[in-house]
């Protein structure tokens, strides 16, 4: 019993460290690597499209965040990188693309769909509210009515 618990100790130990990857390379100056981070913050990760370049683990992420260390190492500001990311992969790259007509749907999308739910639920709510309104009466109907509730008590 005490062998088979051993084995299995040993075996999860030496599995999680053949599964270990190596240490992502950082930047040899810690001012460059934080002016990185920064600028990958602003940019979109091409393959997770739901993360941003810093925080994303595809090989694609890795390689741009090489290519930003590159560029800033180069000297480029980071305006300069961020127009070249730009033309590199569109607008779309960056997590708050710019104000022009090719985004103007992408910037107003979502309200146009807020108001078109919004008219659609009021045309509903309307719709409905006349349907169930209740049916009006006439005075013979209401005689009847009061007739046959009087039966009804007696």
């Amino acid at each position: 019993m005490r062998l088979r618990t051993l084995l299995v100790c040993c075996s999860l130990i030496f599995t999680g460290a053949a599964m270990a990857k190596e240490a992502a390379p950082m930047a040899a100056d810690v001012a460059v690597e934080k002016r990185m981070v920064a600028i990958s913050e602003e940019l979109r990760c091409l393959v997770c499209q739901n993360e941003s370049l810093s925080g994303s683990h595809a090989e694609l992420a890795q390689d741009l965040r090489r290519e930003i260390r590159k560029m800033i190492s180069e000297g480029k500001t980071d305006q300069e990188i961020l127009d070249f990311m730009v033309a590199r992969y569109g607008d779309f790259v960056r997590y708050r693309p710019p104000m022009k007509p090719t985004t103007w749907l992408l910037w107003g999308g979502p309200f146009l769909l807020m108001a078109g739910g919004l008219a659609a639920l009021i045309a509903f709510l309307r719709r409905r509210a006349k349907e169930d309104a209740a049916p009006v009466l006439s005075e013979e109907e209401h005689r009847r009515a009061a007739a046959l509730l009087d039966q009804s008590n007696s």
